[in-house]
């Protein structure tokens, strides 16, 4: 894989996305309902939209000698026990950033996680931790940083690899309040395979921050409502409030985050590789933009930026 199929890839799978947002719109305006599905099968749907056009590719593009070597071609490479722990203790450590970050997007948009929490607390706990946090950070890390960041390492430098991949996954989500902090943790993670050389190590990292988010989705519930006091409307004004303390916090654990990548890369012997992310390379490659990747990347502005505006007359 290179980068023009990359862009292909990420054009793909935003236009069946899209396609599917547009049908179910036009058959809500005739009263027709055409997906009536629980909030499981809507999230199985969703990861394979993403999945189809990438393994396609993939398969496409495969040449014969490679047949039967997936694991070397997506970077599913062993990595130490003690690299295993390490990697839980960075995923942690980009928790408060990416708080920091979502607090400043509900200042702008709707949180579009709490707006699913209803559903998803309906569901049995077993089955929604696999869903969001064990089967959907797979899949999007297989395509993300297995298939699309690999693909453009093949074409040009590891830095611009890094923000376009990262930039990609963030717009997948199709609404500005998970990518603002999803393009920082598609950066981290890009980072954290580049330190270990390893898809697993981002693998491993995203189930365990999204399998936290559900704990804590559900944990939540538990808690009896005498002892969380009266419901508070979250204004713009507490929003401030709470977003100074996670920012501080954040310019305290994601330095540190960092450290633990550099302690990484020396645990996997990969320190040249991981130091010369910045280095500029002196021989002339593919161009990583290309005409598939404007349009895919204009369709997911155009479609979340008409998604807020029906928002603030809704």
């Amino acid at each position: 894989m290179n980068s023009k199929k990359v862009n292909w890839v990420f054009l793909c799978l935003i236009s069946i996305n899209l396609a599917l947002y547009a049908l179910m719109f036009v058959c809500a305006l005739q009263g027709i309902v055409i997906f009536d599905v629980s909030i499981v099968t809507n999230l199985l749907i969703s990861q394979l939209m993403i999945l189809s056009p990438a393994l396609l590719f993939m398969l496409a593009s495969r040449k014969k000698t490679e047949t039967g070597r997936f694991n070397e071609m997506l970077g599913f490479r062993k990595i130490k026990v003690s690299s295993f722990f390490m990697i839980l203790l960075f995923t942690f450590l980009l928790m408060p950033m990416s708080t920091a970050l979502n607090a400043i997007s509900m200042l702008f948009v709707d949180n579009t996680v709490n707006a699913i929490s209803g559903d998803v607390l309906q569901m049995p706990f077993p089955v929604m931790l696999f869903m969001m946090g064990i089967f959907g950070p797979f899949s999007e890390e297989f395509v993300f940083r297995g298939i699309i960041f690999r693909g453009y390492k093949n074409s040009g430098p590891v830095f611009w690899s890094v923000f376009w991949s990262a930039l990609l996954f963030g717009l997948m989500h199709l609404n500005f309040n998970q990518a603002a902090y999803a393009i920082a943790l598609g950066i981290m993670f890009a980072l954290l395979v580049e330190a270990t050389g390893s898809l697993w190590s981002s693998v491993i990292a995203h189930m365990v921050f999204n399998s936290w988010q559900v704990c804590i989705m559900y944990l939540s519930e538990l808690v009896p409502p005498e002892l969380t006091g009266p419901d508070v409307e979250l204004t713009q004004e507490l929003l401030i409030t709470a977003i100074g303390p996670y920012l501080l916090i954040a310019a305290v654990a994601t330095p540190l985050a960092v450290c633990v990548l550099v302690w990484l890369s020396k645990n996997e012997k990969r320190e040249a590789q991981f130091y010369s992310i910045c280095a500029r390379r002196k021989e002339k490659k593919e161009a990583m933009v290309s005409i598939p990747l404007i349009i895919a990347i204009v369709l997911c502005l155009a479609f979340m930026s008409l998604e807020w505006i029906m928002t603030l007359f809704i």
